[in-house]
């Protein structure tokens, strides 16, 4: 019995680790099995230079100092001690921050949070595209205003935001940049400190690393910035995060680091052709496909495509024995409802629920693009032959128009 095509177009959901990353790893498992925080034996001393090592693989591929380079559980744990850690330090010269509707929960959740301590938050909109208005954002500005935090690249449409021009706008009101950067990291170039960015969330299951841990950088000159810590026990790293530090994973982020200098621009150069064909070869076979989001600024291995008249779920189920993809986000894949963030483009309910996003990566390879085509064409044209609302729309009849009763 042959086993079936499996096909993983998932990557911005999960990277699967580089061989390279567990080999690096795997030592710090059982032959040198100490905690970075023991001074007194050699287990310690070798686990301590291994987090040290990281810490400068990681600080060199983000062109910071490793002083800078947090550790912590993961994107969501650093988004956290970002948000709540700068509220909390700079309470005396505000409680306001900006963000954006098309946020990670990460973010928008602890946005939620800082409201119930006390904040004012600003959610702004997004434009068609997924980018932000710089006018808007000037202008969501205030006196009480200490932040303004907004995602690098998005998770599920990949559109990348004008990182300089946010940053400039920071600067010119005194204010902090903060960034999610989960989806960029790794895959283009992401260098802080020549865009204004003053703290960044990020981690390395994203980049063909281990799950379980990331990273925040936090800026140190010019301006030096401090969060107050949102766990305590141990004044671990710098003070700002508290607990034992995962050397293994650590280490296997930092080669994950070395190899994303070494590699990105080629990966990312194979990649954006593999998108492309994906992408035309949709458009080319079947009818009413749209691509969401702004298609000149977004990451080169992303794409969320609408098939119109097609629910995305129902589709998945045509496939999903043999293509892993998303419907969104996976930390909101339990629900049913359609993806916030096409929502916040102005989709409507009908293209936002018939959305899929692809998102490929290091391993995808052309032949597995050409027979997701094949499956996925087949999929839409399957469960458009099965759908009277197809039919109708075939027959040229006015769908908004029609008035739908529930029995």
């Amino acid at each position: 019995m042959s086993k079936p095509i499996q096909i993983y177009l998932d990557y911005n959901s999960t990277t699967p680790c580089d061989p390279r990353v567990v080999d690096a790893m795997l030592p710090y498992f059982y032959d040198i099995p100490g905690n970075a925080a023991s001074r007194s034996h050699p287990f310690g001393w070798q686990a301590e230079e291994a987090v040290d090592y990281g810490r400068e693989q990681i600080a060199n591929l983000l062109a910071v100092d490793s002083k800078e380079i947090i550790f912590t559980s993961g994107a969501t744990e650093s988004d956290n001690l970002a948000l709540k850690g700068a509220f909390e330090m700079y309470a005396r010269k505000g409680n306001h921050i900006i963000t954006l509707t098309t946020e990670h929960k990460a973010v928008l959740d602890s946005c939620k949070k800082i409201e119930k301590m006390g904040g004012e938050v600003t959610y702004l909109d997004v434009e068609e595209d997924g980018l932000v208005d710089l006018a808007k954002l000037e202008a969501a500005i205030k006196p009480n205003t200490i932040m303004i935090s907004i995602m690098w690249a998005n998770n599920e449409t990949g559109v990348i935001q004008p990182m300089k021009a946010i940053g400039d706008l920071c600067a010119k009101h005194g204010i902090l940049f903060m960034t999610d950067a989960t989806q960029a990291v790794g895959k283009i170039k992401t260098h802080p400190k020549e865009l204004g960015i003053h703290l960044m969330a990020f981690t390395s299951h994203k980049m063909y690393g281990p799950k379980g841990v990331g990273a925040l950088f936090v800026n140190r000159k010019n301006p030096r910035v401090k969060v107050t810590s949102q766990l305590d026990g141990g004044g671990h790293e710098r003070g700002m995060r508290s607990g034992t530090l995962n050397v293994p994973g650590i280490v296997g982020f930092g080669k994950a680091a070395e190899i994303a200098m070494q590699e990105m621009e080629q990966d990312a150069a194979r990649l954006r052709v593999l998108r492309d064909k994906l992408e035309s070869a949709f458009k080319d076979q079947i009818e009413e496909v749209y691509v969401n989001g702004n298609v000149d600024h977004r990451m080169p291995h992303v794409t969320n495509i609408s098939f119109k008249h097609v629910e995305g779920e129902g589709l998945m189920m045509t496939f999903n024995q043999n293509i892993a993809v998303s419907s969104g986000s996976a930390c909101t894949s339990a629900s049913l409802e359609p993806s916030y963030v096409l929502i916040a483009l102005g989709l409507g309910d009908d293209l936002a629920v018939s959305s899929i996003r692809f998102s490929l990566g290091r391993f995808t390879t052309e032949e597995e693009i050409d027979k997701a085509i094949e499956l996925i064409s087949t999929g839409v044209n399957h469960m458009r032959d099965l759908s009277p609302i197809w039919e109708m729309y075939k027959e040229g009849v006015d769908l908004d128009a029609v008035v739908w009763t529930e029995h």
